[in-house]
């Protein structure tokens, strides 16, 4: 991986982790065009740079995670279905991983998904703080979560529909979606930088180089798109992502089979 290659890597990062588009799904997508998807530093790359975006939710919303301990174990009950899956399926999911065509789909069953979402789940009227979440409503959400461990469903967007579905409104979903965020990707991260550990995977000054470069762009790309999306999904609602998701989701099986083979393993 080069420092270009790396930068488009990251503002797909940035763009995409908060959207319900599917940030695996499209870095996936992208490091199998430049070749790369099969080299062990693309895949810690396309971790360790979770941690920028993740540093982006601490900052814009710093204020809201000075809460009660209430909050922070409604968080703790919505990320342990991630954990605990996680564990369980850990090479089912890193098979998956390296299939593009469970991209696809997944972004075509997820942008039908969400072309109806506004109409399933119509909460205009609802509390506009997360802090108002039951611990009920928190576990749901949570499970919700671990469907996007298929690549290609979105974390965001599973969550946010996730929250919807337990009468939130689109705002407060998307909100403590973006809290769920922090240790879902922070214990992603921490777990896979363990693996790549134990197996020996040593770093080089110019990789070490392309992490803190990676890192840097995922967090000034995702303060924007945070700040853009929320505006937007509480005036628009989903369907645009809807859309976006089968265009996707139809090109890329297009290309695939038609065009070119995407070989990630």
């Amino acid at each position: 991986m080069n420092t270009l290659q790396a930068i488009v890597l990251a503002i797909i990062e940035g763009i995409t982790e908060f959207l319900p588009v599917s940030s695996t799904g499209h870095m996936i997508i992208a490091s199998s065009f430049f070749g790369i998807a099969h080299e062990d530093f693309t895949k810690l790359f396309t971790i360790v740079i979770q941690l920028g975006a993740i540093l982006s939710v601490v900052v814009l919303y710093f204020k809201r995670f000075f809460q009660t301990l209430d909050f922070y174990f409604k968080l703790l009950v919505a990320f342990i279905p991630a954990v605990v899956l996680g564990l369980l399926l850990s090479d089912f999911i890193d098979g998956l991983l390296e299939n593009p065509v469970t991209v696809a789909i997944s972004l075509l069953i997820g942008g039908l998904i969400l072309l109806k979402v506004d109409e399933w789940f119509n909460n205009p009227n609802t509390p506009e703080t997360s802090q108002e979440i039951t611990y009920l409503q928190a576990l749901k959400i949570g499970l919700f979560q671990c469907i996007a461990m298929i690549p290609g469903v979105s974390r965001s967007g599973a969550s946010i529909v996730g929250g919807m579905s337990q009468k939130l409104s689109r705002t407060t979903a998307a909100e403590f979606s973006f809290f769920l965020a922090v240790p879902t990707m922070l214990g992603a991260t921490v777990k896979k930088c363990y693996d790549y550990y134990k197996a020996g995977f040593e770093l080089s000054q110019d990789q070490t180089t392309i992490l803190v470069i990676g890192n840097v762009v995922a967090f000034i790309v995702a303060l924007l798109a945070i700040k853009t999306f929320i505006g937007f999904l509480t005036k628009n609602g989903f369907k645009v992502f809807g859309y976006y998701r089968i265009i996707a989701g139809v090109a890329l099986l297009l290309i695939h089979f038609f065009i070119h083979p995407l070989t990630i393993i």
